[in-house]
Parts: C-alpha cells; structure tokens; sequence
C-alpha cells in the first residue's frame, strides 16, 4: 500500500500545536467541527491526538464554557499521548489496516517522527477496494 499516495497531507490538515492555548483549540474544533485533530510540538514532531472528550474533561474541570477562562491552559496540558498512535510513511498494509479499524484516522510520520499527514478509513477502503479490481 502506497500511504503517500493515499495521505492527505499536513498541509490539508487541521491541527494544532502543544503550545496553542485550549481557548484557540476549542475555536478550531467550532470552525471545522471535527472530533479530533493532531497536535504537533514546535518541531513539528507528533506529539498525539486531541479530542472533543478532552476538551469536555477539561472544560468540566475548570467548571467554566466561558472562552476567555481557557486562555491560561494549553493543548499539551490535556491531550492523551496513547490515544491515536502514528504509523510510519513506510508502514506495512497490514499495519494500516490494523490502525484504521481502531481510529477513524491515523496521522502519518516520517523516520524522525515529524508529522506528514493523515490517512482516513475511508481512503483505506477504497484504495482497497482499487487493489481488488485490479486482481
């Protein structure tokens, strides 16, 4: 399986970074209602995934929906760094598929672990799906 051909790369992404204040990424969340984005350090390195539970634990902690209250706390302060691991660009097929039954989408690495995009379910299948009507 070819995942750069698949892969929708960083710069179609949404994704925040460790450093973005949680106010900015509830605001991203709002703006493109997605349920999960990646979360890179300053490096660009993939740091995991955040999700609209995180921020739900986090809002329910602070006790406030209030934006100008999530200015003083940031995204690496409530991310989960086990939830939604990273495959390689050069990972097996039977990795991805493996990592695309688990998570709705997987983010994609290069050796040095820095972000390159993502693969979604559906890409998988169809690129699938292309391999079997091609045999």
């Amino acid at each position: 399986m070819n995942i750069a051909k698949i892969m929708i790369p960083k710069i179609s992404t949404a994704f925040l970074y460790e450093n973005n204040t949680v106010r900015q990424g509830l605001e991203k969340f709002m703006r493109y209602g997605y349920t999960a984005v990646p979360v890179l350090d300053e490096n660009g390195i993939y740091a995991g995934t955040v999700t609209e539970g995180d921020f739900l634990r986090h809002i329910m902690n602070l006790q406030s929906a209030e934006m100008k209250d999530h200015e003083s706390y940031y995204i690496k302060d409530i991310i989960r760094k086990d939830f939604c691991p990273s495959l390689l660009i050069a990972a097996e097929q039977e990795d991805v598929i493996v990592a695309v039954s688990n998570q709705n989408f997987v983010p994609i690495v290069d050796g040095r672990g820095a972000f390159c995009g993502i693969i979604t379910r559906k890409g998988v299948i169809e690129d699938l799906a292309k391999q079997l009507g091609k045999e």
